[in-house]
């Protein structure tokens, strides 16, 4: 299994924008599809975005319109550019690859 690494949550104010990252640290990597998830306290994780190894990408109704997932082969890495963030967007952010690694969250808050 790959190991995941994700970064670049932290406080953003409504309205604001955030970068995540997952870094993937396996040779396999560009194989994989990759996905981004989220888990708000006291509700079940939920998925965002989908991102194939050819680099085509669906929604979550959630993310449609703010979220672009993307990736980068040659970093071995997957992003997520969150615009537009709501209260509502709060949560622990996790990447997972199609092969069934997590990586341990990050936590994203969305507050003034």
């Amino acid at each position: 299994q790959e190991q995941l690494v994700e970064s670049g949550g932290g406080l953003v104010q409504p309205g604001g924008s955030l970068r995540l990252s997952c870094a993937a640290s396996g040779s396999r990597y560009r194989v994989y599809d990759m996905s981004w998830y989220r888990q708000a306290p006291g509700k079940q994780r939920e998925w965002i975005a989908h991102i194939t190894s050819g680099g085509g990408t669906n929604y979550g109704d959630s993310a449609k319109g703010r979220f672009t997932i993307s990736r980068d082969n040659a970093k071995n890495t997957v992003y997520l550019q969150m615009n537009s963030l709501k209260p509502e967007d709060t949560a622990v952010y996790y990447c997972r690859g199609s092969e069934g690694s997590w990586g341990q969250g990050t936590q994203v808050t969305v507050s003034s």
